[in-house]
């Protein structure tokens, strides 16, 4: 294949990208982006195969074909709860592809430079393998944290942000000793030292952060996760590589830093690995109050009874597949003329946009669906917020000067309505381990048991 096809070849996968990124910006156009991405990827994929792999090929279509069969078993078993963690996993992935094909780079070059190249050559593979290693560990440790293998308070070891300036000083200046080190096997174990401090810094920086930030980290990863494959692209000098990666880093870096701002948190201390992050109990403190309940009857007459009516999704929905019977009831209360809205907070679910992905599933009109920054002065007006398996995103404990992991987050104000039903499985703290005292104001209803069910019977009521 000629030179001036495969540049051709790659402007236009690269050329779809773009166009995935910019279609995936609204609900309306996302099928189309998400179509966009996945013709980008499959020339770009054929174009890479056919001009450069000479020899091997059973090998890489057995690779591939394993490959696609695992990610189309995943794709069908995965619930929408479980997401995130695949997400996470599919980071580390990434990340792991960087490091082998780094170490592989530096055993086995394709190209003898010497100079100045070299010089370039082996800061790229050292940075490559670098971000490989730590997006490799920290998405591991994410999955855990995600998952429920790991607990999501933060691992707060003593010293933690002077141990992580330790290990970029040593990472550093194994750097300066790495590059122009003449003897190849010194050098080899140069880049093993640097490997092994980046998958502990990488394995530190995401057990630092607090479960209350993880949607955060997931995006933080895809950051890095982009940054590891440019690094890539640049050890293989491939341009689309590097272009792809680019963009899925910016992305994802700006994405962090839109959720950052809108929960309070600082972009640096976040990537930094735990800083400013509480250090003080995630339990947090408890509260004393009388808990009012509500049954479906009595539910179902206080919506009717009223004129507006706030939904407040949260992962309690996802984990009960809940959003039909909530798109349901969306439908029977604008079809008696009461006007419904959601509000969905920055970090609602356990990854950016789990909730607006679930609501678009079952069809809930996209022109309802608001952010938090868009619908948090209205609750006053509203007369029943309904908060669907939410926890620390309608917690009024974040607006209090107190030492807890959710301190100063902006929260969905739902206290000031007139009336709050909140629909949980039990009394239980939220995944950043806080007590909510939500549930013991006046003017909130406890409604029991599983949201799917009750809001089914909610649906009946009506």
């Amino acid at each position: 294949m000629s030179s001036s096809l495969i540049t051709v070849s790659y402007l236009a996968s690269a050329a779809l990208f773009i166009l995935a990124l910019g279609g995936l910006s609204t609900n309306d156009t996302a099928r189309r982006g998400n179509l966009f991405g996945m013709i980008g990827m499959a020339i770009a994929v054929l174009v890479t195969v056919i001009a450069f792999v000479n020899r091997n090929f059973e090998i890489l279509v057995a690779l591939m074909v394993a490959g696609g069969v695992i990610g189309f078993v995943l794709s069908r078993r995965v619930q929408m709860t479980q997401m995130p963690e695949l997400v996470a996993i599919l980071h580390s992935l990434v990340g792991l592809a960087a490091v082998l094909i780094g170490f592989a780079t530096f055993l086995e070059p394709a190209i003898e430079y010497v100079g100045v190249e070299k010089t370039i050559h082996e800061i790229e593979i050292y940075i490559g393998i670098c971000i490989g290693a730590l997006t490799f560990t920290g998405s591991v440790i994410a999955y855990g944290k995600l998952s429920g293998m790991i607990g999501g308070a933060p691992m707060m070891l003593p010293a933690r942000h002077w141990l992580n300036l330790a290990l970029f000083i040593a990472v550093v200046v194994i750097a300066v000793r790495f590059v122009g080190e003449p003897d190849h096997d010194q050098a080899m174990l140069l880049l093993l030292a640097m490997t092994v401090i980046a998958l502990l810094f990488g394995i530190h920086m995401v057990a630092a952060i607090g479960g209350a930030d993880m949607p955060v980290v997931i995006s933080m990863l895809n950051s890095y996760s982009g940054w590891a494959a440019a690094a890539t692209g640049f050890m293989l000098s491939n341009d689309l590589l590097i272009v792809t990666g680019a963009l899925v880093g910016s992305s994802g870096a700006i994405l962090s830093y839109i959720m950052c701002r809108a929960m309070n948190r600082h972009f640096i201390s976040v990537i930094a690995g735990g800083f400013g992050t509480s250090g003080g109990s995630s339990a947090g403190p408890s509260f004393e109050g009388e808990v009012q309940t509500i049954d479906i009857p009595a539910m179902a007459e206080l919506l009717n009874g009223a004129k507006q009516v706030m939904i407040i999704p949260g992962y309690g929905m996802a984990t009960a597949q809940a959003q039909h019977a909530v798109a349901d009831i969306t439908r029977t209360l604008i079809n008696k003329g009461i006007k419904v809205r959601f509000g969905i907070h920055p970090v609602a679910g356990r990854m950016p946009g789990h909730m607006n992905v679930l609501l678009a599933e079952a069809k809930v009109p996209y022109d309802i669906v608001f952010e938090m920054d868009e619908i948090n002065d209205d609750f006053p007006d509203i007369d029943v917020s309904i908060v669907v398996g939410a926890n620390d995103t309608v917690n009024p404990l974040a607006q209090e000067d107190v030492d807890s992991p959710i301190s100063g987050m902006p929260v969905l104000e739902v206290w000031k309505g007139r009336t709050t039903v909140v629909l949980k499985r039990g009394m239980a703290a939220g995944y950043a381990g806080v007590d909510n005292p939500l549930f013991v104001k006046e003017n909130t209803r406890m409604l029991f048991g599983d949201a799917r069910a009750s809001l089914e019977s909610l649906a009946q009521a009506l």
